[in-house]
């Protein structure tokens, strides 16, 4: 009788106890995440223009998150449109960070974005164009499926003279359609403010297509375009203006 009372009163002291596994899932349930990814384009686009005068890429990142909504990242491609005009590069190397958070079906995301591109730009710089490492703060909001971001230039931008200031409007939608595909839909204008023409360089770009996630992978198919004017790009950018295109794109991320 002793034994089962005291059995029974250790079972009761027990069951005050936390449980060791819930406190354990606590500790170890950090705020830091790390991820990485890495892709293939058959062509790169970035705001409606080729960047690899309309040839694949090979691409890939890294990213920090905290908890708190800070988060740091970089990212990678091999790029032309600098090499096409005589200049020493071919690479495009990005450093991002910035904070962002949710409030219901609203998100929001604030940041700066350097684009480094290192080598050296001797020829294009003799015919009027500056450095094209560029800085840029981004705003954005979302609802649901929705996104509205804007990125103004601190800087020169891509290399135009006289063009900080120069700002990017980019609306995006992203829609669930069944079978686990999403259509998604992009409408993008860059205000270029220069002195280096005498023309508007301004100009518009959109994007249609399908993405699904299949064995492991994000696979993406896009039909990409621009009205961006030959005159302010050809020079620059060679023959990668690139429009209506279909970009096929895979990626992993780990």
């Amino acid at each position: 009788m002793n034994k089962l009372i005291a059995a029974a009163g250790f079972a009761a002291l027990v069951s005050t106890l936390p449980s060791v596994g819930v406190a354990q899932d606590k500790k170890d349930a950090s705020p830091h995440t790390f991820t990485g990814n890495v892709g293939f384009v058959t062509d790169y686009r970035y705001r409606g223009i080729s960047q690899t005068d309309i040839k694949p890429a090979l691409q890939g990142g890294f990213d920090y998150s905290h908890a708190s909504g800070i988060y740091l990242g970089t990212w990678a491609s091999n790029v032309s449109w600098l090499s096409d005009q005589g200049a020493k590069n071919s690479l495009e190397w990005d450093f991002f960070g910035g904070y962002k958070g949710t409030a219901g079906d609203f998100g929001y995301d604030v940041g700066l974005l350097q684009y480094y591109y290192p080598g050296k730009y001797d020829a294009t710089e003799a015919v009027g164009y500056k450095s094209p490492n560029t800085t840029e703060l981004y705003v954005a909001g979302s609802w649901k499926m929705f996104t509205l971001k804007y990125s103004y230039a601190l800087t020169n931008i891509f290399g135009f003279p006289d063009s900080d200031g120069s700002g990017y409007v980019d609306l995006t939608g992203n829609f669930d359609i069944g079978a686990g595909f999403t259509l998604g839909a992009h409408y993008g204008y860059q205000k270029i403010r220069t002195s280096l023409t005498g023309v508007d360089c301004s100009y518009s770009d959109w994007k249609l297509g399908l993405g699904k996630e299949f064995v492991g992978l994000n696979w993406g198919l896009n039909y990409i375009d621009t009205n961006a004017n030959s005159n302010c790009y050809t020079n620059y950018r060679g023959k990668n203006l690139g429009n209506g295109t279909v970009v096929l794109s895979v990626t992993k991320t780990f």
